[in-house]
């Protein structure tokens, strides 16, 4: 009886978080129905995208478009890294490791995809970038990721068991940050940018698969005792630099 009341229990307190996301979920597929014929804004994938994904395929760690930004961005985020070390900011810290080694996770698997499938979930055109990482992640969107979670971890409030609208504010603060980011990914793939292939790809699950475990990662392990913190962040990039040492020599990816 204990058991099935705390299983209640624990429903009712993720039951708001899940209604939100429902929300949201419920407007980005009003808005795909209502800007299906925009040029700027793309809500799903076209199967149209194939040819620019196939010569995408292509530039794979190809240097033909390096240029020095490449050096640049680099510098800019060990500045960054750096800064909020001599700072003493080790949530902080916790917080970007732990999106940008959760986003290498979600990369390795879509460029897997790619090799099993033909085609990616999301691709990187080399128009659009000095170095494609992976298929589906160039060096200016990784960097970007790599500082995703410190940047957006400022925001959050400074007790972590605060809670809005019965939603604790980590997570409720994970679904926002999701939902932004997925917002503003209907506008990159309408642009040469970025590709997407797969008609049931798009922005919904997007939100849902990859930005709200990104961000909950970010927000939720920098306040675990620290010996969670080291467990997470050792085994996910212990398991990212195992993958890349194994399946990029394979060509997998």
């Amino acid at each position: 009886m204990e058991k099935k009341t705390s299983l209640i229990q624990g429903f009712k307190t993720v039951l708001p978080a899940i209604i939100l996301t429902a929300i949201i979920s419920l407007i980005i597929f009003i808005l795909s129905l209502l800007g299906k014929n925009s040029t700027y804004f793309v809500f799903w994938g076209e199967v149209s995208n194939q040819i620019p994904a196939d010569i995408a395929a292509n530039f794979i760690r190809s240097t033909d478009n390096f240029n020095w930004t490449f050096i640049v961005i680099f510098a800019i985020i060990i500045y960054i890294y750096g800064t909020e070390l001599k700072n003493k900011n080790y949530k902080g810290i916790v917080a970007g490791l732990a999106l940008y080694g959760v986003h290498w996770l979600y990369e390795i698997v879509n460029a897997i995809i790619h090799s099993q499938s033909g085609y990616a979930l999301w691709t990187v055109s080399p128009e659009s970038t000095s170095f494609i990482l992976l298929i589906g992640v160039s060096w200016e969107l990784s960097m970007m990721f790599a500082i995703a979670g410190l940047a957006m971890s400022k925001l959050l409030p400074e007790d972590p068991k605060k809670r809005f609208f019965g939603i604790n504010n980590r997570v409720l603060f994970a679904i926002m940050n999701a939902a932004f980011f997925a917002i503003f990914e209907i506008f990159l793939a309408g642009t040469p940018a970025f590709i997407w292939t797969y008609s049931w790809w798009g922005a919904i699950p997007v939100f849902i698969t990859t930005y709200i475990p990104f961000f909950l990662a970010a927000f939720i392990v920098p306040y675990k005792p620290v010996k969670t913190q080291k467990l997470f962040l050792s085994i996910t990039w212990g398991l990212v630099a195992l993958l890349l040492i194994i399946l990029i020599p394979l060509g997998v990816i």
